[in-house]
């Protein structure tokens, strides 16, 4: 096809709207040939320049621009480079999709870099992006609390702003033997099971192609469990329970550290107990699914956790029901009744009992039950696991069920109360087994 058949810009410029050729039919378009041609009053009154080429059998139309903004030699400068691209195989069409792409690219990253939020599929913003969308969801907002903490100190200011797909396994190990040589262990571990499950998600949503985190599996040293401290030598439990019925501190601090013992639920669960979770006519205690150490779901769906009280809890309750039964909170904090007393308030009470923390701990109370039931007293051990809420799925599957040993567990609380008596005035206790 013959090129540069539009004579100049004048030739354009003299055209009025309803012009007609030779044969009196409306002019709409100016070829000039190879494919160039200026489409006549196309937008608002404006002409515009289209170049049409054919590649891989496909014919193709590509906008050059309007008139008058891009003249005739303008739009002959841009059909030429098109043409070459399409001699050269490339798609101009294509190609300046990709150049846009890449420059609303770099757009969102100067933005996202001036309102100071990490580059888009890079670590930081893959981990927030799940720490929002999934993490918030599954586990405790304190659970997720912690693990956003962990990594913006110990990953974000090394690995935060690289792609997550160029983050191999010995960036990772750099950045975790960071934490290791701390010597917080376990936080080097933790740290790096949440880089997993952000390698994971990163997977699901296109960032990355591999989880790099599980070539560490022996890279670490391994953590060295520390349990809860606790009591279970029977001499010992008894000068605790005496040193507890003479506390001098607060009298709700004392009914505390005695729920614990004679429950032992979790400290949390105890410190936060309300008089409407009490039946202390039946003797029951009935924690809802909310304030259990359980997932979320767990949380909003699981069934209340039953703890049968002893005639000894009842008793505890009722003396402390003149001083704290008018409020909502069993045991409420000296600073704000709407608040309960603190972990580190039953902490400092057994210190100032002569039991420090490497002896005995409010959480150890529960390790003291579990170890002695099953020792000294013979009870099975699947009444214990129900009574402490531990999340062992039954035969049907169910991770929580609360009328699991229901009268069996009633048993079992008042045995245990009454064997606490016995070592609280140093009488000889023969085991026994429980049904």
């Amino acid at each position: 096809m013959a090129r540069h058949l539009i004579p100049s810009d004048k030739t354009i410029k003299a055209l009025k709207p309803g012009a007609t050729d030779d044969d009196g039919a409306p002019v709409k378009r100016l070829n000039d040939g190879d494919g160039l041609f200026l489409m006549l009053w196309v937008k608002g009154g404006a002409h515009g320049w289209r170049f049409q080429y054919v590649l891989n059998g496909r014919k193709n139309i590509l906008s050059l621009g309007t008139y008058p903004d891009t003249g005739l030699a303008l739009a002959r400068r841009k059909a030429d480079e098109a043409r070459a691209l399409v001699a050269a195989g490339t798609d101009p069409s294509e190609k300046r999709k990709a150049e846009k792409a890449e420059h609303d690219r770099q757009h969102e990253e100067r933005q996202r870099e001036a309102a100071g939020l990490p580059p888009v599929g890079s670590f930081e913003a893959v981990a927030r992006e799940w720490l929002e969308e999934v993490h918030a969801h599954k586990v405790s907002p304190g659970h997720a609390e912690r693990t956003r903490i962990r990594l913006e100190q110990n990953v974000f200011p090394w690995l935060g702003r690289l792609a997550l797909v160029s983050v191999t396994a010995p960036k990772l190990l750099e950045c975790l033997r960071r934490v290791e040589k701390r010597g917080t262990v376990e936080t080097a571990h933790r740290v790096k099971q949440a880089c997993g499950q952000v390698f994971r998600y990163g997977i699901a949503t296109g960032h990355c192609e591999r989880d790099p985190s599980g070539d560490l599996r022996d890279a670490l040293r391994p953590v060295v469990v520390a349990h809860h401290a606790a009591l279970t030598e029977p001499r010992r439990v008894g000068e605790l329970l005496r040193a507890v019925d003479s506390y001098p501190g607060q009298p709700t601090t004392r009914a505390a550290l005695l729920l614990c013992a004679l429950t032992f639920q979790r400290p949390g669960e105890v410190r936060g107990a309300e008089w409407a979770e009490f039946d202390l006519d039946a003797g029951t205690w009935l924690i809802p699914g909310h304030r259990m150490k359980r997932s979320v779901q767990g949380k909003a769906t699981g069934p209340a956790h039953l703890v049968p009280l002893s005639r000894q809890a009842v008793a505890v309750l009722r003396e402390l029901q003149p001083l704290t039964g008018g409020r909502v909170l069993v045991f409420p904090g000296l600073r704000s009744p709407k608040r309960p007393i603190s972990d580190v308030t039953l902490g400092a009470a057994l210190a100032r009992l002569g039991f420090g923390n490497d002896e005995m701990t409010a959480h150890g109370f529960r390790a003291m039950a579990r170890t002695m039931l099953a020792e000294r007293l013979g009870v099975a051990e699947p009444v214990i696991e129900a009574q402490l809420a531990h999340a062992v799925p039954d035969a049907l599957g169910r991770a929580y069920n609360r009328t699991e040993f229901a009268d069996q567990r009633r048993q079992m609380m008042q045995t245990w109360a009454d064997y606490l008596d016995t070592l609280r005035t140093g009488a000889q206790v023969i085991p026994i087994r429980a049904a």
